[in-house]
């Protein structure tokens, strides 16, 4: 599963129409729905957006495990 799968599936767990989602994120439904078709991609701010919305974090939409190690500086 990856993001847009994990985006799509927030989205529709929620009952949240497509056209809510559009509006958090100031486009038309029209670009939710090609986002979810893989017709376009959704820019990080988005990204950003949706995780404050669904209140999720970023590692859990993009994927990434819990116990990821960070590198040293």
């Amino acid at each position: 599963m990856d993001y847009i799968d994990r985006l799509t599936a927030l989205r529709e767990d929620s009952d949240t129409r497509q056209g809510t989602i559009a509006g958090v994120l100031g486009c038309q439904q029209s670009t939710i729905s090609k986002y979810e078709t893989r017709k376009s991609k959704y820019t990080v701010e988005d990204i950003i957006a949706l995780c404050q919305f669904y209140h999720v974090s970023a590692d859990y939409v993009l994927g990434l495990p819990d116990d990821l190690p960070y590198p040293k500086r």
